[in-house]
């Protein structure tokens, strides 16, 4: 048989009984499934088998012997049947003019170019793929100069002999002071809310001073009023 000018690789799944065949994209490897072709050798074949075996004896060496006659003529008949799925073949693939290579018209073909998108990218596609690499870079950029401005390392000591430790917790607050009051300051008892110590009498907070003149109510225990100069007195 001569030479075929088509796809480089393709799967020959022909049987006794007819023949197909599947051939592949040179490119991505897409496939495509030549019609199905029928051997009549191989359909008598096959009948003349069934009856042997229903019947045995002579019909069913003469099965056997349709079945080798097959294997005999189907060298001519398998290498027609591949012409033609050849031919068939060639109205689906695309062969480009560049690098010679057939390829299939889904994936590989650019047709505004007459080329396979290897030899002329397809430029909207080459656009989308640029622009995704960009921002995946750019955003790997940027995740890196941000790490680069992070201090990970000020707590971590760089002498001699030192080993790396993790930083250390922060400190815990400490509980709010105990309420004024809670202990006696004369006597140390414990008093609680109450405003006077049950043991001596003294009592347990300092009274409120409030101007006469303003209303006003300073820190501390001033004998004038800060804001107005009125004279302080205690309220309850």
């Amino acid at each position: 048989m001569g030479m075929i000018q088509f796809v480089n690789n393709y799967d020959d799944l022909s049987t006794d009984k007819g023949y197909q065949f599947k051939f592949y994209c040179d490119k991505c490897g897409n496939g495509y499934m030549s019609r199905y072709q029928a051997s009549l050798t191989g359909t008598g074949g096959s009948l003349l088998r069934a009856a042997g075996d229903l019947f045995g004896g002579w019909l069913s060496s003469a099965g056997n012997s349709a079945y080798e006659i097959q294997r005999a003529v189907g060298g001519k008949a398998h290498d027609e049947a591949l012409q033609k799925a050849v031919e068939e073949g060639k109205t689906h693939f695309h062969q480009c003019s560049r690098c010679g290579r057939w390829v299939c018209p889904e994936v590989c073909w650019n047709a505004s170019a007459g080329q396979c998108e290897e030899c002329a990218p397809d430029y909207q596609e080459e656009l989308a793929s640029a622009h995704a690499h960009a921002k995946a870079e750019a955003t790997r950029t940027q995740l890196y100069e941000k790490a680069q401005a992070t201090d990970y390392v000020s707590g971590i000591d760089m002498s001699a002999g030192s080993t790396v430790k993790a930083p250390a917790p922060a400190p815990q607050q400490q509980p709010a002071a105990a309420a004024a009051g809670s202990k006696c300051s004369a006597c140390g008892v414990e008093v609680g809310k109450a405003k006077f110590c049950p043991e001596c009498g003294t009592p347990t907070a300092p009274p409120k001073l409030t101007c006469t003149g303003c209303g006003h109510q300073p820190e501390g225990s001033p004998k004038f009023c800060p804001e107005c100069g009125g004279k302080m007195s205690v309220t309850s």
